[in-house]
């Protein structure tokens, strides 16, 4: 900590335990009103610090890039528990500390890089005897830093600088009215049915809905919500028509009606982005985003999914086909014709038909605990790890508490796990860095501190929490994630972990996903939560067969968020800036239409939950093709340990050494083909999901 930062808020640290400095968070004292004092005091110190930052050519640069690397680390760790605690256990008084302390944080930020001192500084650094003595890793900070500075509108006029200020908190503030929006309306949903609606339904459902009808003052009845648990199974499994169609109304409905409407809020957005974009040099918001990334341009992206778009659609058809063709023979030929409630019921039918198998079945032998174990072993055989259950101060009774030490005994990181639905918790599953760790210049290395999350399948009455397979795979997703962060070795904390290209950042998630199909790995977390007895050889074989049944349609769904996220980003926003919201819908209807199995409602309303692209100022707008990016280089990379063995403690190592300790020290390009010898085989994803066609050229 500085002089200039200790002076700013050293008075409040005791009574602020937002301002505690100590590793572990205390997450048991923090309240909504400690939010704004502490963030208050922070950008007081950040920004006393800045000003002495930017006049550190007087001190020769003593430590400059140290301090510009971490000046702002106890604001940033503060503002991120904020925005969780508001995300993880959602009140009022969280919603309105987030509210108030969010145009400040945005101001600083902006202000942070249009500092005509400090970027002036790094000019003058970058020209010295010491940048050119730096060693790789400091220098492509330096690089980064004054690229960076140069992106967000350092050179702009003062005017411009002005203007960029205002469009920064505009949409800081509209895309966090969009989440919250999205927010409430999922938790504002509950149907109340009886027993006789839910035939086809697996047990647990049941009961876990009958259970959630008596908690609300309605026993004998079960209350229906839009949470997955619930809904991804009523979609799936639930024999009555009418009632799948009102769920599926329902969730598309989101994101609408009096009082939290986002389609009102989507033309503004996208407009803010697009003039963000022309103002800082950029012909649209794609093209200025992805300038630092992998993809490199929005017409790169886009070439990239129509590429994969034109490979699976040959598949697409053919499974769409079937389907209808097993719809008729199934439901007659009078039947009314599919409709977007249906698919998945009866492609689950269709499934089952085919293959012999019922994800259902898996469920007893994917207990959460088991599950966990399992992959903490599949870590320590991949990278040397060891995971052991500790005790911290938590924001809620479910939420666990890990550390993570290396072979030689030295705590890496600790990390918590928060897996199932509530009310109060926004939906979906993800990892948040909370401290960025990692080497010292005393030689010393500092822990890392993160979290992941998500909403499983909870406990049921008597029973543990039972996953789907897809659940599973979630696990282990946002488990990837977590070892990026937690095993950095990057002495820079800007640099560190997940801090890399966003198209490059979901390789380590999608990667660990390869584990929950391997046999050998499913020994080590699928045990029957009774009678401790491995998944059955006959149901593996089973799952392994259905593994790409309809492959092709699971592929389109993401191009369809991918391409019309770049249609709004490349085409729409530049070309229509007084489109109303109608129009803005219509327009991606028409976009997503082409990769639906049957058509879309009239009043398809997907943008307005979309929180992926509007419920933060950037997330991943223009930039959910990095899923698909991403799966590409990790199908191609886990060939090698396809080759050498899954176990291959060589193999884990290079995987660690090249990817997962290297954080953004090195262009990603440059990382991949350090672990595979080679730059990334295009055809890898579409080969493993069976979607690649035969061609004169692959023969």
């Amino acid at each position: 900590m500085t002089h200039a930062q200790d002076a700013a808020f050293a008075p409040d640290a005791e009574q602020n335990p937002l301002l505690d400095p100590s590793f572990l968070i205390p997450f048991d004292r923090i309240r909504p009103e400690h939010a704004e004092p502490a963030i208050d005091a922070l950008i007081a110190g950040a920004r006393a610090e800045l000003e002495e930052l930017a006049q550190a050519e007087a001190s020769g640069f003593a430590d400059f890039l140290e301090r510009l690397d971490t000046f702002t680390e106890r604001l940033d760790t503060a503002a991120g528990v904020v925005r969780h605690l508001e995300g993880l256990v959602s009140s009022d008084a969280w919603r309105a500390a987030w509210q108030a302390t969010l145009p400040k944080l945005s101001a600083f930020r902006t202000d942070y890089g249009l500092h005509a001192g400090l970027y002036a500084a790094l000019k003058s650094y970058a020209g010295t005897p010491q940048a050119g003595r730096l060693d790789p890793v400091r220098a492509r900070f330096l690089t980064l830093t004054l690229d960076e500075f140069r992106r967000g509108g350092a050179e702009l006029s003062p005017e411009g600088q002005a203007r960029l200020r205002t469009l920064n908190i505009e949409l800081a503030e509209v895309t966090t009215r969009y989440g919250n929006h999205l927010m409430d309306g999922i938790k504002a949903y509950e149907l109340y049915v009886g027993a006789e609606r839910l035939a086809g339904l697996p047990q647990r459902v049941l009961e876990a809905s009958a259970r959630d009808a008596s908690e609300h003052g309605r026993p004998g009845q079960h209350r229906l919500t839009l949470h997955l648990p619930i809904y991804g199974p009523l979609m799936t499994y639930a024999e009555d028509r009418r009632l799948r169609e009102e769920l599926y109304r329902a969730s598309n409905a989101v994101g609408t009606g009096a009082g939290r409407d986002n389609s009102l809020l989507l033309p503004g957005i996208l407009r803010l982005r697009q003039e963000k974009a022309k103002l800082l040099g950029y012909a649209n918001y794609a093209d200025y985003l992805l300038e630092d990334r992998m993809a490199g341009s929005g017409a790169r992206a886009s070439a990239f999914e129509r590429d994969l778009e034109a490979q699976t659609r040959p598949a697409f058809e053919r499974e769409n086909a079937a389907l209808e063709v097993f719809y008729r023979q199934q439901a007659g030929q009078g039947a009314p014709p599919l409709a977007p409630w249906d698919v998945g019921y009866w492609a689950e039918r269709q499934r089952q038909a085919n293959y012999d198998f019922d994800g259902e079945a898996l469920r007893p032998y994917f207990a959460i605990d088991t599950v966990q174990q399992g992959l903490f072993e599949i870590a320590r055989r991949l990278y040397g790890v060891s995971i052991a259950l500790a005790q911290a101060p938590v924001w809620h009774p479910e939420v666990r508490f890990y550390t993570l030490h290396d072979e030689a005994g030295r705590h890496l990181a600790s990390f918590y796990t928060d897996w199932f639905p509530r009310d109060s918790k926004r939906g979906g599953a993800w990892h948040s860095r909370l401290k960025t760790g990692g080497p010292r210049q005393d030689g010393s290395f500092q822990p890392h501190l993160s979290l992941i999350a998500g909403n499983l399948t909870p406990p049921g009455q008597g029973t543990p929490a039972l996953l789907s397979h897809d659940e599973v795979e979630t696990i282990f997703h946002e488990f990837g994630h977590l070892l990026h962060s937690s095993l950095s070795q990057v002495p820079l904390r800007s640099l560190s972990g997940t801090n890399v290209a966003w198209d490059f950042v979901e390789l380590p998630s999608h990667f660990m996903e390869n584990w929950t199909w391997n046999p050998e790995a499913l020994a080590l977390f699928g045990r029957h939560y009774q009678s401790g007895e491995a998944v059955p050889d006959e149901l593996q074989r089973r799952m392994g067969r259905a593994r790409t049944f309809r492959a092709a349609n699971a592929a389109m769904r993401q191009y369809s968020f991918g391409s019309v996220d770049l249609a709004l980003h490349t085409e729409y926003a530049p070309a229509h800036p007084q489109a109303s919201a109608s129009e803005l819908l219509e327009f991606a209807r028409r976009v997503m239409g082409r990769f639906s199995p049957v058509p879309p409602l009239a009043d398809d309303a997907r943008l307005t939950h979309f929180g992926h692209l509007f419920s933060s100022p950037v997330g991943y707008a223009a930039g959910y093709y990095s899923y698909k990016w991403a799966e590409v280089l990790e199908a191609d990379a886990f060939s090698r340990f396809q080759a050498e063995g899954i176990f291959n403690r060589a193999t884990g190592r290079a995987f660690a050494d090249a990817v997962l300790t290297r954080g953004n020290s090195a262009p990603p390009a440059e990382l991949f083909r350090e672990f595979l010898g080679r730059d990334p085989d295009p055809d890898a994803l579409l080969r493993r999901d069976g979607l690649l066609e035969p061609s004169p050229t692959r023969a």
